[in-house]
């Protein structure tokens, strides 16, 4: 369904239960999902913005929708680091948004969001995007029940021992907490903690639930009008990838440093 209202080149939203995608010209200008940390929450608990800061361009320019505009028109951010941290938020929040069982769609056309533009996304670049970090995942430990199940740190050392961004995620493992509440609480991109997740669950710190027991997708209960679901994922190549990069030589060179960061994680 996003690649036919990219080639119709729609503006509007698209919903589905873990999360929405805002477009414009059939482009990706925004996502959001209940499992992802928003952009405010990356900004001030991240120590860049403060708090009142962002409630303050929300109040003066929200309905306006024009939140972005003001960050940067005010020097509450440069532009370059506004599309950094949007760039991070859009794809964290699109990756649960198009997740298998995230439950049917529905477009309605014409919604805009309250930030406004800030950098658009092509549909096929988002798409390839959540297949590069779908199969990121499944390379570190195939088992996504850790995904969603409270984390439970286990009684095992473990090999190798933990980073210090691991050990910030195990420190909030109190058996109650799933992977997006550690992501809130962090102030850091769901996604991120899941690739945490994953590698402590591989290394044995984290229990790994056995797959019956895994909560269910939270899809809405709501009849909606129901269309194919998200790109089935690849096999596992036999030799090493390389990630697809935008012919936006900008964006390319942002997704660039970003692989790299994760590769260091």
């Amino acid at each position: 369904m996003l690649g036919h209202l990219a080639a119709r080149r729609a503006t509007g939203a698209l919903l589905r239960g873990n999360g929405t995608l805002y477009l414009r010209d059939g482009e990706v200008v925004h996502a959001e999902s209940p499992v992802s940390p928003g952009l405010e929450v990356l900004l001030t608990l991240g120590g860049r913005l403060p708090a009142e800061g962002w409630r303050e361009a929300v109040e003066r320019a929200g309905a306006r929708r024009q939140v972005a505009r003001f960050l940067v028109d005010n020097g509450r951010l440069t532009r370059g680091e506004l599309e950094v941290y949007h760039l991070g938020a859009l794809y964290d929040a699109a990756f649960f948004a198009l997740a298998p069982g995230s439950g049917p769609a529905r477009f309605r056309s014409g919604l805009s969001h309250w930030l406004g533009p800030v950098r658009p996304v092509p549909a096929g670049d988002l798409q390839r995007e959540v297949l590069r970090r779908r199969r990121l995942l499944e390379d570190l430990w195939p088992h996504p029940e850790v995904d969603t199940a409270p984390v439970v740190r286990t009684r095992e050392t473990g090999s190798p021992a933990p980073t210090r961004r691991q050990w910030a995620v195990l420190e909030l493992a109190d058996g109650v907490r799933t992977p997006a509440g550690i992501a809130r609480r962090l102030g850091r991109p769901a996604f991120h903690v899941l690739i945490d997740v994953r590698r402590l669950a591989a290394a044995g710190h984290i229990r790994t639930p056995a797959p019956a027991t895994a909560p269910p997708s939270g899809a809405p209960s709501a009849p909606v009008t129901r269309v194919p679901g998200p790109l089935p994922l690849p096999p596992p190549a036999s030799a090493a990838r390389t990630p697809e990069m935008s012919a936006d030589p900008d964006v390319a060179l942002l997704l660039r440093i970003r692989d790299a960061l994760e590769a260091r994680l």
